[in-house]
């Protein structure tokens, strides 16, 4: 019989457990070493499942055309398993671990993509206006399918984010997937320092609106923003525009939220084990109850989701646009004996009604949902009508009282 290491048994008791998950038995962080799994029947359903891979693993590596690496196994195993969660669970081998660890703390130059998983694969969340992947024409929605030969598909999403960075001045080769094309573009990127432009303003109607599109919610934008209401006019209404914004501090889109809301919930955390946290306003931090319009899209990513979510759940203002991206999320590191770790999500945030943006995504209150044509020379999608979503928002100020 062939021998089967320690390591190898956890790693066949780890993907029983994901079987189990799939089958909607759940698991939970625990009891049996990393992980554990309810007692009475669904115990047993564990052990079942571990059963049939031991025979399937035991198959694989006496019946296989050659003898395989099970390293390689294993580890592409795992991947596929914490994978299988959400996009931000990950498993790092100990050399990805090793570099996860040794990346820079204010971070590395890169070409200007904000990346997350869909079906699989690497996406395209939101580019950097001014970027190099602006420049090379890449689009929110856009898959890539391989970076650096490799498929997106075989690696996490922490290692795709760290193989985007690096140092400015070199480059980076993947393959893009557009929409309505059969083969991929294969792009070569260097990566720039890209700085995020200040928060855009601007006046609509006459001077009646005031417009405020900031591209990442940080907290120097958020107090940007902060200084811009206090000076506003004061019957001036609002467009708070959050399309392609993105942010990784959830604070700062509860923060935001909490200018326009004055009480209430405005956010929650909530995990199988961790402790749920509920995020109130405080009315120190309320700065306007001006009419509020908020633009959303599909590039709307983390933070700025927590503040449209807000928004939407207390019928502060209207959210115009497109469903938002879904992320919002908190992680665990927990290393392993070998050198490697796994990210595990933990915890979820809740919009103030009890919808995980993670898994629903934020909708829009007023939808304007827009026809997506290639033009057949170009390739490139059309320029609208001026823009539908912006327009939308203004013509449902019009309406309100300032």
């Amino acid at each position: 019989m062939v021998f089967v290491s320690r390591f190898f048994q956890r790693f066949v008791f780890v993907l029983s457990v994901a079987i189990f998950a799939a089958l909607g038995l759940g698991f939970a962080l625990g009891e049996f070493g990393m992980f554990g799994v309810h007692a009475g029947g669904e115990q047993d359903g564990a052990y079942r499942q571990m059963r049939v891979y031991a025979e399937v693993l035991k198959k694989i590596q006496t019946d296989y055309v050659t003898v395989p690496n099970i390293n390689q196994v294993t580890n592409g195993a795992l991947h596929g398993l914490l994978d299988s969660l959400d996009a931000d669970s990950s498993y790092l081998t100990p050399t990805e671990y090793k570099i996860f660890k040794d990346r820079p703390a204010t971070g590395s130059d890169q070409v200007g993509l904000i990346v997350s998983k869909r079906y699989g694969y690497a996406t395209v969340v939101s580019v950097i206006q001014g970027s190099p992947a602006d420049k090379a024409h890449l689009k929110d929605g856009d898959v890539i399918e391989a970076i650096g030969g490799h498929s997106t598909r075989e690696l996490s999403l922490a290692v795709i984010r760290l193989m985007l960075e690096g140092k400015a001045g070199t480059t980076i080769s993947m393959a893009v997937v557009r929409p309505f094309k059969a083969d991929p573009d294969k792009l070569t990127l260097t990566r720039a320092a890209t700085p995020l432009p200040p928060v855009a303003q601007q006046e609509y109607n006459n001077g009646t609106v005031l417009y405020l599109k900031p591209d990442e919610l940080t907290a120097e934008r958020v107090s940007e923003i902060a200084a811009k209401i206090k000076a506003a006019g004061k019957n001036q209404k609002i467009v708070l525009d959050l399309r392609d914004c993105h942010g990784k501090d959830m604070q700062q889109g509860i923060r935001l939220a909490n200018f326009f809301i004055n009480q209430g919930a405005l956010a929650k955390l909530v995990g199988q084990k961790y402790a749920m946290q509920t995020f109130n306003a405080d009315p120190a931090q309320f700065l306007t109850d001006a009419p509020l319009a908020v633009l959303v899209n599909r590039g709307t990513f983390g933070a700025p989701e927590i503040t449209a979510a807000a928004i939407a759940d207390h019928n502060r203002g209207d959210v115009v646009g497109e469903r938002t991206f879904g992320e919002g999320s908190v992680q665990k590191t927990i290393p392993l004996p070998d050198g490697a770790a796994i990210l595990l999500t933990v915890a979820k945030y809740e919009s103030p009604n009890g919808k995980k943006i993670q898994d629903e995504a934020v909708a829009p209150t007023v939808a304007v949902n827009l026809p997506v044509v290639l033009d057949e020379e170009t390739e490139q999608t059309p320029p609208p009508n001026g823009d539908e979503i912006l327009n939308k928002a203004l013509d449902l100020l019009k309406a309100k009282q300032g």
